[in-house]
């Protein structure tokens, strides 16, 4: 595991921590929403637009091949990093929410039919179950859950008796966003081949991709999104890798400039994959930045950034679920995200957010995108810290102790 001497020296990569003094300091642990950004991920940016911005694909002239290189270059370690068979495989979006759209709208409403069935867990993210809400309402498919247990699992009877011949899409997150659930979604892609021989099976790959190895092909899924800027890289950069023969049977998802193999009066012919889904000017300096974020997290080694996550994670988890007038909702079994969510028994989670925000400390309160599931766990919203390789034991006992501030602002005494 890293030592405090190595993370003391990443932490130096990091320009948001300029921000943080002892006067007003910065404890941001809200990096399940989006990451801060090393200094030579906004270095690649800058460098694009400062020595190579063109029109990719566009043009023969020097910039235009720049852009060119860069962005097609940003496909291949994108493909490297997750294994994929072939830098074909991998489709630029602006975000994995956008992925997952264009599965809905280019193939799910294409082939989906009243009487198919759609299965998917009550703990996913709104980009990955009201796509598949809307795709069941348009074609007559019908919208299956997947249901936990009381240590926020799916069991597995649970999964195995609602797949069947009729499940024709299958779409699970790969680490939840609210509870730091790992379903075995390797296990799970298996069985569903083996019961449900028709479906394709989608992965969200967000909360899973920047902490800890991906392999597409080991998963055998047939579609995987994920989101650059949970990962280090810019807003704007998300990625959906599908298998390559599933992407050229495809329909198109916008159609426009640089998607195109010819066009005439009256029809059109497309590019097979990945051109046909990236029609028009593509953000190239947020692709830019992916490079830089994938080497990054590759030099440190996703093995050991899973694990210091874990140790950070796992410390506050044992800390606060000492704590009685506490409830935490993050899963206790491993693996899990590096997710910590809670609430207050009597204390609004805005209320909560609001006090720590006054002491430097930055967690996330709501519903987090994922309103049937805290449904489900009986409540409208709650307080969400996630960790990060840039946070420190210190951080984690900074944020532990100012839950005390909470107690007496509130009233509540102490723990």
């Amino acid at each position: 595991m890293f030592t405090q001497a190595e993370i003391k020296e990443i932490r130096k990569d990091f320009p948001y921590l300029e921000l943080h003094t002892k006067e007003k300091p910065l404890i941001y642990l809200d990096s399940a929403a989006t990451t801060q950004k090393p200094k030579s991920v906004i270095e690649a940016m800058n460098n694009y637009y400062s020595y190579a911005n063109g029109g990719p694909h566009r043009g023969a002239h020097r910039l235009s091949m720049a852009a060119t290189e860069v962005y097609e270059g940003a496909r291949q370690v994108i493909a490297d990093f997750i294994n994929a068979p072939s830098a074909d495989q991998i489709v630029f979006t602006r975000n994995a929410t956008e992925s997952l759209n264009l599965v809905a709208y280019s193939w799910a409403l294409e082939n989906l039919k009243e009487g198919d069935e759609i299965l998917i867990s009550i703990m996913e993210h709104h980009a990955n179950l009201v796509t598949w809400q809307y795709v069941a309402e348009k074609t007559g498919a019908k919208l299956n859950f997947m249901y936990l247990d009381e240590d926020k699992q799916i069991p597995w009877e649970e999964f195995t008796l609602k797949v069947n011949e009729k499940v024709k899409l299958f779409a699970i997150t790969q680490s939840s966003n609210v509870l730091g659930t790992m379903p075995e979604v390797k296990k799970m892609i298996a069985h569903v081949r083996e019961h449900a021989k028709d479906a394709i099976c989608v992965i969200d790959g967000c909360q899973s991709t920047p902490h800890k190895p991906v392999d597409v092909q080991d998963l055998d899924a047939d579609f995987f999104v994920f989101s650059g800027h949970k990962m280090l890289a810019a807003m704007g950069s998300g990625v959906l890798y599908g298998k390559l023969k599933l992407l050229n049977k495809t329909k198109p998802f916008l159609y426009g400039g640089d998607m195109i193999e010819y066009v005439y009066e009256d029809h059109t012919t497309f590019l097979d994959a990945p051109g046909r889904f990236e029609a028009g000017t593509q953000d190239v300096g947020a692709a830019a930045s992916l490079p830089a974020a994938v080497e990054y997290l590759n030099h440190l080694g996703m093995d050991k950034i899973y694990e210091y996550e874990s140790y950070l994670m796992d410390y506050a988890y044992e800390q606060m679920k000492e704590m009685k007038d506490i409830e935490i909702y993050t899963t206790p079994k491993g693996p899990r995200g590096a997710v910590l969510t809670f609430n207050f028994k009597e204390v609004h989670p805005h209320d909560v957010a609001s006090i720590l925000d006054s002491k430097g400390i930055a967690i996330r309160s709501g519903h987090h995108c994922a309103q049937p599931l805290h449904r489900k766990l009986g409540m409208n919203f709650s307080c969400r810290a996630s960790f990060a390789i840039y946070n420190t034991m210190e951080e984690v006992e900074y944020f532990l102790k100012n839950l005390d501030e909470v107690r007496r602002l509130m009233g509540l005494g102490t723990r």
